[in-house]
């Protein structure tokens, strides 16, 4: 079920140092058509620690590029795999906890769909589990739960505030053993890996045969992405790929995955951090949102939304 080898093909024309130009993560091919161009904009100082946070919103402002055999778009050139993975893995974010209790109503939701498509409880595993929302959220429904988490700072916080151990490290560092999963969850994870194939590849070793993958991300191919174009939120600097339910669906299959279920999917955050984010789009919009709900006293209050967020559900076949 392994897919191709995927080399880095090497410096791009920039020749920018700590860069890399990759290959099609899904495909292994090289040849690519441009999306967007990168800004020009000093990075030999850029804050990777910054950039590669949890609730990181920069504007993206590497180059985008689609590949012209499968359709993914992907960042490159890049920062390199490693100083990305040591970025995640350090500094704090309180900005991503302060909205904890929102997102536990959105797991709450998101339990309760996976079970409608695997009854019964059992063991589930959250890679990339950030503060542990969701690890909280399937707790309270009985499930038995592990997760794992890059950022020391978030596992500590989520460990100390839910009473959950939460492991340090990618998915890779870890002890599981195949197939002791019923279910493992990727909540808005995938888009920011290195290697998302490696990722999807090493979760089907650890779900049992007929268990489920769930998977969320951002899906540039969606009307609203599409309508937005460069402004759209999600394209962030902190998002290394871009998926369409095509190049997800290519994914998931070639790793062994049959998808179940693909449909929108509604987060909830706090009004006002999210008329914040806003500021992306327009910042003027943003800033008289943000004193109107605040005037009405609606500022702190959870509400749903969607900007092409999208969840995917696979259940993983046999050998």
């Amino acid at each position: 079920m392994r897919g191709p080898r995927r080399p880095p093909i090497g410096r791009s024309g920039e020749d920018r140092p700590g860069y890399e130009s990759i290959r099609c993560n899904l495909c292994g091919a090289a040849e690519t058509h441009t999306v967007y161009e990168a800004q020009h904009v000093d990075v030999a100082g850029r804050d990777l620690v910054h950039t590669f946070r949890a609730s990181g919103d920069e504007l993206l402002i590497d180059r985008l590029v689609r590949c012209r055999a499968c359709g993914l778009q992907y960042v490159s050139p890049r920062p390199r795999a490693s100083a990305i993975v040591e970025a995640y893995s350090g500094g704090d974010d309180p900005a991503y906890v302060s909205q904890v209790a929102a997102r536990e109503r959105t797991f709450g939701d998101a339990v309760a769909r996976i079970e409608k498509l695997l009854p019964g409880r059992g063991r589930i595993l959250d890679v990339g589990t950030a503060a542990g929302a969701f690890l909280a959220a399937a707790s309270g429904r009985a499930w038995q739960v592990e997760g794992c988490e890059p950022n020391a700072w978030l596992a500590e916080w989520g460990s100390s505030h839910y009473g959950i151990p939460i492991r340090t490290g990618e998915i890779f560092d870890q002890p599981y053993a195949p197939g002791s999963f019923d279910v493992v969850t990727l909540w808005d994870v995938i888009e920011h890996t290195p290697d998302p194939s490696r990722v999807i590849r090493t979760a089907r070793e650890l779900i049992r045969p007929g268990g489920l993958l769930i998977v969320n991300y951002p899906d540039i191919g969606s009307w609203i992405a599409r309508a937005l174009g460069r402004r759209w939120p999600f394209l962030s600097s902190v998002h290394l790929y871009y998926f369409t339910r095509g190049t997800m669906k290519g994914l998931l299959e070639r790793s062994g995955f049959e998808v179940v279920e693909m449909r929108a999917h509604f987060q909830r955050l706090e009004l006002d951090y999210l008329l914040s984010r806003g500021a992306v789009v327009s910042g003027l919009l943003s800033k008289s949102s943000r004193a109107v709900a605040k005037g009405l006293g609606l500022s702190g209050r959870a509400v749903p939304y969607w900007i092409g967020q999208t969840f995917v559900a696979a259940r993983r076949l046999p050998e």
